[in-house]
């Protein structure tokens, strides 16, 4: 069914060029990085290891330099061995290659983490002389930013021990994740994850009903696997914590995204304080397509006059890059890379993982973007949001490896405002009034899944992270009560949740590769309103300031970048500023 589909699509052929990293897991050229790194970081260690408080400026930037480059050329390997993977995850020989990678970069990390310790612990005067200067201008933010975690850090050799046995922790059970859904069949036509996921948006709720029993029941053979994993990870990252003294289980998420814990409890209570707009649209939508109870499985139900037709690829592509054009030339010229240049991977394949994303990789190379092109609106939505963090993850690489990272709340930002971009240029092709409330519909409960539904996860990694600090490891039937305790408490009476919804925890990805993590989710796309709206009152004026917030990558706090867009993240009326204008989307439908 899969290829059909990709022919239809002209998803084919759509693959990534991955030779612009390396040609093969057999070309020579890895073996070289490799020694070369283990052979560069031995060299760092015996030259600088235990005299960072003596460096002088000039010194401590020719460290620093020295450890991007290593870091650059480690980065590039890790890249390629998850790429490589992340399309066949069946494939013994890609899943062993991604392992040799990770134990090579831990064999490496354990040889340069005393630049990390002996920073962070220099006295405070020391570290501000040496910053002041011009010498370390270009590293300054990277320098300030890695003390954040100082009082965090364990001893020399703690540090060492973890970073010894970190190829058989978080990362090879996120793996064993990845091995198990990807090796997964739903029904009696075997399908894919994506395939049986995509049944939920179907006209028919028969096929609706059928997609989701069909879940359930997959997600169900492996279910003991699955919370075993789970419950692993939680522990796992329950010991980090009391390990380096974070105040709560999302602290060390904060502290990466440069974010205080004040600010993000202010974006949740504040969206967690306007549920009733996720209440007041499906008891609408309900009556809208005709139910007297909708359903779990109805959420995704597209509304009547909604445009069904599949897309073809290359309508998308041509779609995506008007909406990223008619912002800035620029921004479509870039997007228009992935595409010309086999940046992209799109088809449905066996053993491919589901989802999508955007991968940095490294400045001297390029992004490469992942997604599962179904021919749906909603996946030339994905598109556009993966093109988004693609489109600044290629401008950020101008400030190198170090400075063009950027933090999760700011790549959101980038990925959700090309979503925007691309449905307000669609919005404007459509006349009919009625295929128009259809098309806002389908925007609004874009804008639900990113905004609400992210935070009420929020709320159940909330739940299940403190439950299993109090009271130990937590069975199938406890984690099925909290994901529907939090979900409840978004949809109230508006969506009937049945208990078989309880397990659909367990296919989401990232409570276990970056716990934490949805919040930024929902920062990004009320942060995007707030922009769009500035764009709306300044036009042409915007442009370039949004660019330049793209192309500072993660040279500065999110705070200073946002500084010229009048910003404050800590101010609630910020946030619910945001939330208010999808509550005008919303009277504009009702």
């Amino acid at each position: 069914m899969s290829d059909t589909l990709n022919e239809q699509l002209g998803t084919s052929e759509i693959f990534w060029q991955l030779g612009d990293l390396y040609q093969s897991i057999e070309d020579p050229k890895i073996e070289a990085d490799i020694a070369w790194c283990e052979k560069e970081a031995q060299s760092i260690n015996k030259q600088c290891g235990g005299k960072v408080a003596s460096l002088g400026a000039s010194e401590l930037l020719d460290l620093v330099m020295r450890l991007e480059q290593l870091e650059t050329v480690m980065g590039k390997l890790a890249t390629y061995a998850f790429l490589n993977f992340t399309t066949q995850i069946g494939n013994a020989a890609a899943g062993a290659f991604l392992q040799k990678i990770k134990e090579a970069g831990s064999r490496i990390g354990r040889e340069t983490v005393f630049f990390e310790l002996e920073w962070s612990k220099l006295e405070n005067s020391l570290a501000t002389t040496l910053l002041a200067g011009k010498e370390l201008a270009k590293y300054r933010h990277y320098l300030e930013s890695m003390r954040r975690y100082a009082k965090h850090l364990l001893s020399m050799a703690e540090e060492t021990l973890l970073i010894e046995k970190a190829p058989v922790g978080r990362s090879s059970w996120t793996n064993l994740f990845e091995k198990v859904m990807g090796h997964l069949k739903f029904g009696e036509k075997q399908r894919s994850e994506e395939e049986v996921l995509t049944d939920l948006y179907s006209p028919e709720r028969t096929v609706r009903a059928q997609a989701a029993d069909e879940l359930t029941a997959g997600l169900n053979s492996q279910l003991h696997v699955l919370t075993h994993i789970f419950n692993t990870l939680l522990a796992e990252k329950m010991i980090d914590d009391r390990l380096r003294k974070y105040q709560s289980w999302v602290s060390s998420m904060n502290l990466y995204n440069e974010l205080e814990d004040h600010t993000v409890e202010v974006l949740v209570g504040a969206v967690t304080s306007r549920y009733d707009i996720v209440q007041r649209y499906y008891r609408l939508k309900k009556e809208i397509i005709g139910l007297d109870e909708l359903c779990d499985y109805d959420r995704y139900a597209p509304l009547p006059h909604l445009p069904t037709a599949l897309v073809d690829w290359n309508t998308s592509k041509e779609m995506v890059l008007t909406a990223f054009h008619d912002f800035a030339p620029e921004m479509g010229e870039i997007a228009g890379m992935f595409f010309d240049r086999q940046w992209i991977h799109a088809p449905i394949l066996e053993g491919k993982r589901g989802g999508a994303f955007a991968h940095p990789c490294v400045p001297e190379v390029h992004p490469y973007v992942m997604v599962n092109y179904t021919g749906s609106l909603r996946d030339i939505s994905t598109v556009a949001h993966e093109l988004g963090h693609g489109v600044h993850q290629y401008l950020a690489a101008k400030n190198g490896y170090y400075n063009s990272s950027t933090t999760l709340v700011l790549a959101e930002t980038a990925s959700v405002f090309a979503e925007l971009l691309l449905f307000n240029s669609q919005v404007k092709l459509l006349t009919n009034p009625e295929e128009r409330r259809a098309f806002i519909c389908q925007k609004l409960e874009s804008i639900f899944a990113t905004v609400f539904r992210q935070v009420s996860m929020n709320r159940f990694e909330h739940a299940v992270h403190n439950a299993r600090r109090e009271s130990g490891e937590l069975s199938q039937e406890q984690l099925a009560s909290n994901w529907l305790n939090t979900q409840r408490t978004m949809f109230a009476d508006s969506v009937t949740l049945r208990e078989d919804y309880g397990i659909w925890w367990s296919y989401i990805p990232h409570f276990l590769n970056t716990p934490g993590y949805v919040y930024s989710y929902a920062f990004g796309e009320l942060l995007v309103l707030a922009l769009y709206n500035l764009y709306q009152e300044d036009g042409a004026g915007f442009v370039p300031k949004y660019l330049d917030l793209l192309r500072a990558g993660g040279s500065n706090t999110p705070a200073e970048l946002l500084k010229p867009f009048g910003v404050n993240l800590d101010d609630p009326a910020f946030w619910l500023g945001g939330l208010t204008t999808i509550d005008g989307m919303l009277k504009l439908v009702e």
